[in-house]
């Protein structure tokens, strides 16, 4: 077939509607944790809301990299040789992994920070070609206002990511930009795989007032380790995900993933229904709860004032 024919073909391949009788779609997340998890149940939901019922007329297909980024690739190379009618990549590795191998497959990422950092569109506004989906930016500086709020002597926020996960590193520089606004020095330590988690947050003990952790899922994923150090030293610990709040954080202010995931599945089925991905412009998800966890605070010698009590969406006691 003509170069020009194969162009027109696989143009027409992502507008196609899917049969509703014959829908599969695919999931993938680079680790499982309680986040991810909540957005992959938030697509399944959405789905079924709007009429597409696994077992019925829609196969719902799950796989995770148990924070392998070469199973990331294996999978996504898989999940492009079955063809399902819509891709779900949860996390930004994840989402490079299936961006990486197809060209004609629509995917609708989700739970990816910065979208355009890790190469993933060009455009927000129209990404083109099979790709869109959903941002869930941090909202950095706010973070830093809820840490000082809660810590006002804070001089130093320590940074707890994998440096080798584009999402961890494109908040790093955000990080920077706003602890310097804000007048806080930080810290850096890394772990790029769970079984360095604990000993990286032991390497910010002395030299950092607080640690951060940002939605990481490498740092996420053994976040008990860090907790565990936290404690121990009386270092207070925040994330950016709320679900690590029952976890062991004193506080999150971000957003909620199941929300999330319900958010990625309206777009899935916009796709579903017709509508070509690239056409689609990249949305930043949408809500941001306040989630305290008293007993974490009461562990790492803070006392949670009484504005952020009253204000929060959720109060773990």
């Amino acid at each position: 077939m003509r170069p020009i024919l194969l162009a027109l073909a696989a143009s027409l391949a992502l507008s196609l509607p899917a049969k509703a009788d014959d829908v599969t779609v695919a999931v993938t997340a680079i680790v499982e944790h309680p986040a991810l998890d909540a957005a992959r149940k938030g697509v399944l939901d959405a789905l079924t809301a709007a009429g597409y019922k696994e077992g019925e007329n829609l196969k719902f297909v799950f796989e995770s990299a148990q924070g392998n980024p070469a199973t990331a690739a294996q999978i996504a190379r898989q999940f492009a040789g079955d063809e399902p009618n819509v891709i779900v990549p949860i996390s930004t590795p994840s989402a490079q992994a299936v961006v990486s191998s197809t060209r004609d497959i629509p995917v609708v990422f989700t739970a990816v920070s910065d979208p355009l950092g890790a190469q993933l569109v060009k455009n927000m506004d129209k990404p083109g070609g099979n790709v869109t989906g959903l941002s869930d930016m941090s909202p950095v500086a706010e973070h830093l206002a809820l840490i000082k709020e809660i810590l006002p002597d804070l001089k130093t926020i320590g940074y707890l990511y994998n440096s080798g996960e584009a999402n961890s590193v494109s908040l790093l520089a955000v990080l920077k930009a706003e602890a310097e606004k804000a007048g806080l020095k930080v810290v850096e330590s890394a772990a790029t795989k769970s079984a360095e988690v604990q000993g990286a947050a032991r390497a910010l003990v002395g030299r950092a007032d607080a640690i951060y952790i940002p939605t990481d899922n490498t740092i996420i994923s053994a976040l008990e380790g860090a907790v565990a150090v936290a404690e121990e030293s009386k270092l207070p610990l925040f994330t950016a995900d709320t679900d690590s709040v029952s976890r062991g954080s004193i506080a999150a202010l971000g957003f909620n993933y199941y929300d999330v995931g319900k958010q990625t599945g309206d777009i899935v089925v916009r796709v579903l229904k017709g509508e070509n991905p690239g056409d689609i412009a990249v949305k930043t998800a949408a809500g941001s709860d306040l989630v305290v966890n008293k007993a974490a605070a009461e562990k790492m010698g803070v006392t949670l004032p009484q504005s952020v009590l009253s204000r929060a969406n959720k109060v773990i006691e």
